[in-house]
């Protein structure tokens, strides 16, 4: 006789082997959730306020860390100028991060998953604290297993690992087998970190003023705006019954989407949670770079990419809540297919307002609306609310015809990009939170393309996402915002505009788009070295 599948395959996007059943209603750490995270946004004004004195004695090592790197770099690589310059003090900065700790190995770590974001000598240089973060002793594991469950550890787990899978800055993964025989992970937070996380934003709120326009590495993501982010997004990582809720609600919305035959989410205990433990379902499966493995056992990777931006672009634009902090340790191909969704400590939540917001600007890119995106992205605060739309269109030349950045020389490229870098600041450009989480992840995704489908054509996959909107969801955005995706079509011409590709283009794909894009990096490597290559080499 069958077995029947379990109930809260109903509920949310989850495997078919449930080791329990999720009951919202029943799950005891959920109780008041929503204060929960109120209380915890409201905590970031008050770290975050500025002091007139160095609030503590962390703050002034903090400050003597930085001020020695920084100042090392000003009597040194500074005389040179240029990326020499940068790549130097990328590094002092590494180095210093790396000795203030988990907090700022963390910063770090959102940095160097930022590429396109922050300058590209930072983030290479951040990536090399992805693997820096000392495991905490088993004892101390224990000691805060019990603490937050308040049993002894045998009463809960008949085996626990000791070696952690993986060991992070706010928290280290253990696998586990509970009592009752089911197979689990445990995340546990580092005794003392949610303290130092606290002191460290205090000292950072206060020195990142004084960096501004004192380094050359701040662009439009300046000291104090970083600053302000991570504080959004560090904060919540510290309690992981909201990363437990941030699991549910991902479940919900990719099974009301119709994504669960395409991903799913590990299943939080209904019991085992608590502000420093999370206990929830193992799932095992494919490494997400492992493509010779998963073609072999008859996974289409093409499929995984479209699933991927599909439930991404849904999340976002149509329930305001998307993963905040997608990375190949964040996802695992199981073995159906199905991509399953990791670490739901960091998820990008939009209001109202803003998740329609959100909408208008994807939908004003698919038919090449500057105005209508410059607008959008006023009320996603990344623009004064109050910013001349039509003067950002003329200043940063947002209607002139197309350029092939492949065509320019390389100073001519550069003086583009700071051009358009002064006048974006000069317009007060800002990347608020979800802004730049939702960028960070669509990055990813691009460099997930080049992994699993280089040779998928983009534009013919541009037109297949919209397509799908449009034939899925164009009743529901055409009552959100007034545009009927039904009655309008991709402009391909704006996209390869945006692309600097000819108009007249057929079609592109990935591997000959990292083509374009290695040929743009050697000539302006050559042009630091003194010597431009000839076109096309």
């Amino acid at each position: 006789m069958a077995t029947a599948p379990p109930s809260d395959l109903a509920f949310g996007a989850f495997t078919d082997d449930a080791p329990w059943v999720v009951d919202p209603a029943r799950m005891t750490w959920r109780r008041r959730i929503d204060d929960l995270r109120a209380r915890t946004r409201a905590q970031v004004p008050v770290l975050m306020r500025r002091r007139r004195v160095p609030p503590g004695g962390r703050a002034l090592h903090v400050g003597a860390v930085l001020a020695w790197a920084v100042g090392r770099w000003y009597v040194g690589a500074r005389r040179r100028g240029g990326a020499a310059s940068r790549a130097d003090l990328s590094r002092r900065l590494r180095d210093a991060f790396e000795r203030l700790g988990p907090t700022y190995i963390k910063l770090g770590q959102i940095i160097s998953s930022g590429e396109g974001i922050f300058p590209a000598e930072l983030v290479a240089q951040f990536r090399l604290l992805r693997d820096q973060v000392r495991p905490e002793t088993f004892d101390d594991v224990r000691s805060v297993i019990e603490a937050d469950l308040g049993r002894p550890l045998e009463s809960v787990f008949c085996w626990i690992d000791t070696t952690p899978v993986a060991a992070a800055s706010i928290a280290q993964v253990h696998r586990a087998t509970l009592c009752t025989g089911e197979h689990v992970v445990v995340k546990v937070q580092r005794p003392t970190v949610a303290h130092l996380v606290r002191k460290d934003l205090a000292a950072m709120s206060w020195i990142a003023p004084v960096l501004v326009g004192r380094i050359p590495v701040a662009a439009l993501a300046n000291p104090p705006a970083l600053v302000e982010v991570f504080a959004e997004t560090i904060v919540e990582e510290l309690d992981f019954r909201l990363e437990a809720q941030n699991m549910l609600d991902t479940a919900h919305i990719l099974f009301e989407t119709g994504e669960a035959a395409a991903m799913v989410v590990p299943r939080p205990h209904p019991d085992l949670v608590t502000r420093r433990v999370l206990v929830m379902e193992e799932l095992t499966g494919f490494a997400f770079d492992d493509v010779e493995g998963m073609r072999a056992a008859g996974i289409d990777t093409e499929a995984i990419i479209h699933a991927g931006m599909v439930a991404f672009l849904e999340g976002a634009m149509l329930y305001g809540v998307f993963h905040g902090d997608l990375h190949g340790g964040n996802l695992v191909v199981l073995p159906d297919g199905r991509v399953g969704l990791l670490d739901h400590g960091i998820t990008g939540r939009l209001d109202e307002r803003g998740r329609l917001a959100f909408l208008r600007l994807l939908m004003a890119g698919t038919v090449n609306d500057v105005r209508m995106q410059l607008q959008a992205l006023c009320t996603l605060g990344a623009l004064p609310e109050d910013t001349d739309v039509e003067a950002v269109v003329r200043d940063l030349r947002l209607e002139a015809p197309p350029i092939d950045p492949t065509t320019l020389a390389p100073e001519q490229l550069i003086g583009e990009m700071q051009q358009l870098t002064r006048s974006l600041l000069a317009y007060g450009a800002r990347m608020p939170k979800e802004l730049m989480l939702f960028v960070k992840d669509l990055l990813f995704l691009d460099g997930a393309i080049a992994t699993l489908a280089p040779d998928i054509d983009l534009f013919a996959e541009v037109t297949k996402v919209a397509t799908h909107f449009a034939t899925r969801h164009g009743e529901r955005i055409m009552a959100d915002i007034g545009i009927d995706p039904r009655a309008t079509s991709v402009d391909l011409d704006g996209l390869k505009a945006s692309m600097g590709v000819a108009l007249d283009t057929p079609s592109l794909t990935y591997r000959e788009l990292q083509e374009r894009r290695q040929l743009i990096q050697r000539r302006m490597a050559a042009h630091r070295r003194g010597a431009v290559p000839a076109s096309g080499t």
